[in-house]
């Protein structure tokens, strides 16, 4: 059982890397896409909003979907769709044709993103202890990448399709072998090439997740707030960077590609070590931290005299924000440990939300007003985080702040194995 678990997550995270490669492929080619396609400044901001709102009716379906079919039977076949989106954003000449790839992207990002982090949640039940910034690290190991590859598209001035093809071609077999030692905790697992884990019953599992059942939105409400302000803050990274550092710091082309780099780099440092934080100081200080950390972040964008001191300033954004989304899912099963797949899927609708909001919101903005004030938004929305902090302290029968399970007990211990 033990080693079913360690090939769970060894899997698990390899799905996390290849969608950081694949969103940030996406995301930091944003100007290349709007050249190749004509698309205009007034437009660019719908292309941007639609993509988290069809991602959030892909979080909506995939809540229905997982009480029919294990999490890893989702997320093994939503994986493919996001990497063949990806190449058909790169290969087409027409409008329409963007819209239809990055539709189809949105939609299967939604469920790619709920089921991967409900099965993060359930393996970090199974262990008992935190490590779930683990998989988060591994997705910031893989925008590392993509936005590594990003400059080098840029540097040697290669079409998106040159670009996309020789990833797609390397990733997509990649993510089909390893989702075979997918785990589901409590499914039918082995219809779908994943493992089951634990010893609860499709039947129980659908009374305690089915119609919404043990999910409260007045107790998820405080985290779904949360998750939104940190993608907020995200989204301003994910988008704006490129566009803030050429058009308002007057970087290169090449240059306006490091943010989002450097982003993910932190990313990666941050959750690297982060569930030791979590284990020695708790999720409250740690997120509490993360939240003040990442405003500081915003702060320093916004007054940036060149690109460097911006980039700088993203820098810290990545020390920030880096902890307070994967410790926001493990808080949601904590608090719905029997129905945790729903809490999880309710609570990744807000992650697009965030999305939706942030968009849009620095790009009006930016441009009614500037882009420089614009920057001190959404570092208000993320100290909103701080005052929130408290819904991540675990009772003093769940896992986290003192009650982790030991390693010798992490699996087959208690009535529902886990």
């Amino acid at each position: 059982m033990t080693e079913t678990l360690r090939r769970g997550r060894a899997s698990l995270a390899f799905g996390f890397l290849v969608q950081g490669v694949t969103f940030a492929l996406l995301v930091t080619r944003i100007p290349a896409l709007q050249d190749q396609y004509g698309i205009s400044d007034g437009l660019l901001p719908v292309f941007l909003a639609a993509v988290p709102i069809l991602a959030g009716v892909g979080s909506v379906c995939t809540e229905r979907l997982v009480r029919h079919a294990p999490p890893s039977r989702v997320l093994r076949w939503s994986q493919p769709v996001v990497l063949l989106s990806l190449l058909g954003a790169g290969a087409g000449d027409s409008v329409w044709q963007v819209a239809v790839a990055l539709g189809a992207f949105g939609l299967a990002v939604g469920a790619l993103d709920a089921s991967m982090n409900m099965l993060g949640v359930s393996l970090q039940r199974a262990y008992g202890r935190s490590i779930m910034l683990g998989f988060h690290a591994a997705y910031s190991l893989g925008g590392i990448v993509g936005a590594s590859l990003a400059w080098v598209g840029a540097h040697w001035d290669l079409s998106l399709l040159v670009s996309y093809l020789p990833v797609v071609i390397v990733l997509l077999p990649a993510a089909l072998v390893g989702s075979r030692w997918y785990v589901d905790a409590g499914g039918d697992g082995e219809s779908s090439g994943g493992v089951e884990v634990g010893g609860g019953t499709e039947a129980g599992r659908g009374a305690a997740e089915g119609a919404g059942g043990g999910v409260g939105l007045k107790v998820l409400w405080p985290l779904c707030l949360v998750m939104t302000c940190a993608y907020i803050g995200d989204s301003t990274v994910s988008n704006w960077s490129a566009k803030y550092l050429q058009d308002v710091l007057g970087s290169s082309e090449q240059l306006a590609t490091v943010p989002y780099n450097v982003y993910m780099v932190m990313n990666l440092l941050g959750r690297g070590v982060g569930d030791l934080g979590v284990r020695r100081f708790g999720a409250v200080a740690v997120v509490r931290w993360g939240a003040v950390i990442g405003a500081v972040g915003f702060g320093v964008v916004a007054v940036a005299p060149g690109a460097w001191t911006g980039i700088l300033g993203f820098t810290l954004l990545g020390i920030g924000l880096c902890v307070i989304v994967p410790q926001t899912f493990a808080a949601a099963g904590r608090l719905f440990p029997g129905a945790s797949d729903t809490a999880v899927a309710r609570l990744n609708i807000f992650n697009y939300v965030g999305f939706l909001i942030g968009s849009p919101l620095v790009g009006g903005l930016g441009d009614a007003w500037n882009y420089r004030g614009a920057m001190v938004v959404p570092m208000v929305l993320v100290l909103v985080t701080f005052w929130s902090a408290r819904s991540f302290a675990p009772g003093p029968d769940r896992y986290g702040d003192g009650h982790e399970r030991p390693r010798t007990t992490d699996v087959g211990r208690g009535s529902n194995g886990l």
